[in-house]
């Protein structure tokens, strides 16, 4: 593939932990979905750190043609996400790493609204690895299911992440004293559940400040203060009530275009519309650096997800500035 398209990739690399059968045990591979994805973030934060500081033109122009030969991700015949470049995913290898879904989180490569049938396939390779892990994988597939707007099946897995284990070596779950349970403890488990959770309530990695993007049915009607968004808004108060946002209080606290998207219509505290949003988010810190076209196999029939309606306001704010909305 990489001599074949002129692809730059790392080699050796490999996918953390897993290996193919195709490869008879070996993990080593060159061009694996993940190191594409993480030097891809490498490069799109060096060039955009060089530009905000008006240096380095030269490198910020080898960098982006050096990022423009990297390969493009692909959905292959099982309709999933590949996590190598030769289609060689087993469907029924339910290994707790998924390391090729990096693109979904923490990384916002793969997009619901952007690039849906790298969203569609992301969701297909989760579900063919199964929710059974340990701790640190559970509290990783909390965020995915939260970044996939599935709240039903992330609250499934904060359950289990804290299902209780008593002291037994090599479960998952969550020991008695609520430390993460992979032997001998992982922070990373009760880090990342904590992080799936508000990640159900609120995300803001992809254009907007998404507001209840993955409400499990048993939240039905909520209240919550503290979050914080990318580019320094502060949720000071937010009520949900039968799964409709009915109070919003956001603290601007740098200034600029305020964009949000919420599961229904929303009004100024003074009764004024709000105005709703077009085009790209004019907000620096919402910026967004393209994903490639994914190669798609000719097995595949990938299918467009099914999304809840949002609706998407830019509201401009001031430094210091309180916001105050209501159903």
């Amino acid at each position: 593939h990489p001599q074949k398209n002129n692809w730059l990739v790392v080699n050796p690399g490999n996918s953390p932990e897993n290996a193919p059968a195709a490869h008879d045990g070996s993990s080593l591979d060159a061009g694996v979905t993940m190191d594409n994805q993480i030097v891809f973030d490498v490069f799109s934060k060096a060039i955009s750190a060089a530009q905000i500081l008006k240096k380095d033109a030269s490198f910020v122009d080898s960098l982006k043609k050096l990022r423009d030969k990297l390969p493009p991700m692909h959905i292959g015949q099982h309709n999933q996400l590949q996590e190598w470049l030769d289609d060689i995913d087993d469907p029924k290898d339910q290994h707790r790493h998924i390391s090729h879904l990096y693109g979904l989180y923490p990384s916002n490569q793969i997009s619901a609204y952007r690039t849906p049938e790298l969203f569609e396939a992301s969701k297909n390779s989760l579900i063919y690895r199964g929710d059974v892990s340990t701790g640190w994988s559970m509290g990783w597939k909390v965020n995915w299911w939260a970044k996939l707007q599935d709240g039903n099946h992330a609250y499934k897995l904060i359950q289990n992440q804290l299902t209780p284990i008593g002291n037994e070596r090599g479960a998952g779950g969550t020991y008695n004293n609520l430390f993460d349970a992979h032997p001998p403890f992982q922070i990373d488990g009760n880090f990342g559940c904590t992080s799936g959770i508000t990640e159900m309530l609120m995300q803001s990695s992809d254009g907007a400040v998404h507001l209840l993007p993955a409400l499990p049915d048993v939240w039905p009607s909520g209240k919550i203060s503290g979050l914080k968004a990318i580019g320094g808004f502060e949720i000071v108060e937010m009520q949900w009530k039968d799964t409709k946002l009915v109070k919003l209080v956001v603290k601007s606290n740098l200034g600029g275009n305020l964009r949000l998207r919420t599961p229904n219509e929303l009004k100024q505290s003074n009764g004024t519309k709000l105005k709703e949003a077009n085009g790209k988010n004019a907000n620096p810190f919402y910026s967004l650096d393209e994903t490639a076209k994914p190669v798609i196999s000719e097995k595949a029939s990938i299918k467009a997800p099914t999304l809840t309606t949002t609706k998407l306001y830019d509201i401009t704010t001031q430094k210091g500035q309180i916001i105050t909305l209501s159903l």
